[in-house]
């Protein structure tokens, strides 16, 4: 067996002896779980004394009715309960119910990156159309009074519009942001948080204006990043679902969301959060979610997480949704350190504030370690590790980078400078910060060790400049292969996420400390959760040149016109980019979709082991499944190709595929295999695709044969006409 397979595999079994471990302790006590039963029977909503009904039946006529936290009654069918590990148990043994799993917790994945991907203020719109497409943005909340968010010049929302906007802490929608809920399970009141759709934390109202924000002339992160804030869809109305809070967002709360937003009538969902790990597609409250949108037309763009670069951490990873990896921008913010003896580094950090040369006295944290304390310790700046007095004044050196939080620890220092070869993503601090790699910080530390005068150093405000190279993924970008069915290559996509300027609440500080006293109205943050939003605001540019687009032909078009990647910039290749980089442009007008359906999917997931029965529960789909739907995963009509296989064995894989004319009327187009590798033999059958009419569909094969003689190897499949290039990754990998 191949070494990634075989670790896939040990990884596999280890979280489920965790999961397993872990809830098997305790049974005696209460903990709130989802029951999933997916649709509505016969398609009538389902009622909370149904499913109070439902648990005194199944557990006991003295079930309490105040443990029946919430039902699903609007799009999909379940609800949430306060019960035992054995109620749970007996639950999930009822006629019906697809799926019962914990409450658990998922988190937050947190201009020129629009005029970067050749997106300008100028580029052709259809402005009725596209004031009236609904992004649902599945966050932290907005914050209503930001510039980007005035509803000058709007109309009334789309008439098809069927939410509501919860007016609490003074929040009130507007013609801009037409809706908005908040979701809090826990019910628990934790410092920081406000209560209603209100943000407090920033991340919503900065997803949010990246995806739909106005133009905002002269924007700004306190002198950096200077230039017009804009959405991608600047014209498209808001509904904003906090389902996220200080401690996290909650599955039930998720999924109360993807309730309401369906039913809303929400045209595309940004779900800019999530969780890595193993988890089976209907134990996962994104999954259940966008699948049911998906059933409704609706395409969920979903950030891929920010726990890179290992192999196995992507989290939003089904194949109906649309998972946004990472990636730079050729802009780059610089903060230079300069000695005492006049030597200048580089450094990265987003510093705002201004030393104004001054030069200050410089110390090394593993220089001063509070008494019976390890310089092991105090050299990386570790909390409660430094002797506070000794750093009082003084600009400390650490070893390591560490968070706004970790900074403020180190009370009385007046700046940081952090020295060690990791990526350097530029991040705000409370205090003055520059990130220096390992051979600038081996300069620093010999000069506070050699210089007969007291050391020094000033930390300079930091300044743009163009990166050499871009895009590359971002290191944090989470990877794949995906972890529940190898065979489907995620990411999707990649995106602009580092280092970008969106609107941001004044009441939170753009470190995200509390201690930290400045103030802004756009903050330069990075993050998969920044990229998310770009996708999504293309996938609704592109909906409003084609209204009827279905998800998956949406997410086709993204996807076939994307910029490649270098593999040589990214090691983990297809993993880390998936189709490659977002072209907004391109996507408008891909010549050829890979469409699928509600029925592709029940077929594909038949073929994942899901039975007839429960699939009929999840999908108004009547279709049976077979024992020939075992290798319908290289038959879902996706638009990219993945082989999972080892190097012991010789290769010989069919995929079936059906592309759609949505390009010129008449048009014939030829197939173009890319393919370094001289073990690996792809054909394509037929090679030439001939259309009559937009509309036409026409199928093919790929055939891979041949040996595997590397971890990863890359190809692709290019359909060319003249006029457009449709191109799809092929990735093989043991």
């Amino acid at each position: 067996m191949s070494p990634l397979i075989s670790r896939l595999l040990f990884l596999n079994f280890c979280f489920f002896l965790l999961f397993f471990t872990t809830n098997s302790q305790d049974n005696g006590s209460q903990k709130t779980y989802i029951v999933y039963m997916g649709n509505h029977p016969k398609g009538k909503p389902s009622t909370p004394s149904h499913h109070m009904r439902l648990l005194k039946e199944t557990i006991g006529s003295s079930f309490p009715p105040k443990s029946l936290l919430h039902s699903f009654k609007r799009s999909f069918n379940g609800f949430v309960a306060k019960m035992t590990e054995e109620e749970a148990k007996k639950v999930s043994e009822m006629e019906g119910v697809i799926s019962v799993f914990p409450n658990g917790k998922k988190q937050l994945h947190t201009t020129r990156s629009w005029d970067f991907m050749g997106f300008s203020e100028q580029v052709k719109r259809v402005p009725a159309v596209e004031s009236d497409i609904i992004v649902g943005v599945f966050d932290t909340g907005i914050w209503p009074e930001s510039p980007s968010f005035d509803d000058t010049g709007y109309g009334p929302p789309p008439a098809k519009w069927k939410g509501s906007c919860e007016v609490s802490a003074n929040f009130s929608c507007n013609n801009k942001i037409i809706g908005a809920r908040s979701y809090h399970s826990s019910g628990q009141d934790l410092e920081g948080d406000i209560k209603g759709p209100r943000d407090s934390d920033g991340h919503g109202t900065h997803t949010a204006s990246t995806v739909a924000g106005g133009l905002v002339q002269q924007a700004n992160m306190l002198g950096l990043g200077f230039g017009t804030a804009r959405g991608g869809v600047p014209s498209a109305r808001i509904a904003v679902y906090k389902v996220c809070w200080s401690d996290g967002c909650a599955d039930a709360d998720i999924l109360a969301a993807f309730d309401d937003a369906i039913a809303d009538g929400v045209d595309i969902i940004s779900g800019s959060l999530g969780a890595p790990g193993f988890v089976n597609y209907f134990n996962d409250s994104m999954a259940i979610g966008s699948f049911h949108a998906m059933k409704k037309g609706i395409l969920s763009s979903l950030a891929a997480g920010n726990t890179g670069p290992g192999f196995r951490t992507i989290a939003n990873y089904s194949p109906w949704s649309l998972t946004v990896a990472a990636s730079t921008t050729d802009r780059v913010f610089e903060t230079m350190v300069e000695l005492g003896d006049g030597r200048e580094l580089k450094g990265a950090s987003i510093n705002t504030f201004d030393m104004k040369g001054k030069q200050i006295p410089l110390v090394y944290g593993g220089d001063i370690p509070k008494a019976n304390i390890s310089s092991s310790l105090s050299r990386e700046c570790v909390e409660n590790s430094v002797d506070l007095e000794l750093a009082k004044g003084k600009i400390v050196v650490c070893d390591t980078v560490i968070d706004a939080t970790e900074v403020v620890a180190v009370k009385g220092a007046v700046g940081i400078i952090m020295q060690d070869d990791s990526p350097m993503d530029g991040h705000s601090y409370p205090i003055p910060a520059s990130h220096v790699d390992s051979k600038s910080g081996a300069v620093i530390l010999s000069y506070i060790n050699s210089t007969n005068s007291i050391p020094t150093a000033t930390i300079k405000k930091s300044t743009e400049r163009k990166r050499k190279r871009a895009p590359s993924v971002a290191s944090f970008s989470s990877r794949g292969p995906n972890p529940v069915t190898l065979n489907i290559l995620k990411p999707d996509l990649s995106a602009p996420g580092v280092e970008i300027l969106a609107a941001w609440p004044p009441i939170s500080s753009p470190s995200g400390a509390v201690e930290d006293n400045q103030r802004v109205l756009y903050n330069i943050i990075s993050g998969t959760s920044m990229a998310c939003p770009h996708v999504t605001a293309v996938a609704a540019y592109v909906k409003s040149f084609h209204p009827t687009w279905s998800p998956a032909a949406l997410k086709s078009a993204l996807m076939t016109t994307a910029f490649p990647m270098s593999p040589k910039r990214n090691k983990e290749k297809e993993f880390a980019y998936g189709a490659g980089h977002l072209n907004p442009l391109g996507a408008v007008h891909p010549g050829l979709i890979y469409d699928a359906s509600e029925t592709d999917y029940v077929r594909f997931l038949c073929g994942q082991g899901y039975t007839t029965e429960l699939l009929q529960l999840v999908s108004e789909d009547n279709n049976t499944c077979s024992s020939n739907d075992s290798d319908t995963v290289f038959d879902l009509n996706y638009p990219s190709f993945a082989l999972a296989t080892n190097a012991s064995e010789p290769i010989n894989q069919v995929y079936r595929r059906t592309v759609t004319n949505v390009g010129s009327k008449s048009a014939t187009y030829k197939a173009t295999i890319i393919n370094p590798w001289k073990n690996l033999e792809i054909k394509v059958n037929p090679s030439v695709l001939s259309f009559n009419h937009l509309g036409e569909e026409q199928s093919f094969e790929v055939t891979i044969k041949g040996k595997i003689m590397n971890d990863i190897e890359s190809a692709s499949l290019v359909w060319d006409d003249g006029k457009h290039k449709v191109r799809s990754p092929i990735t093989v990998f043991f």
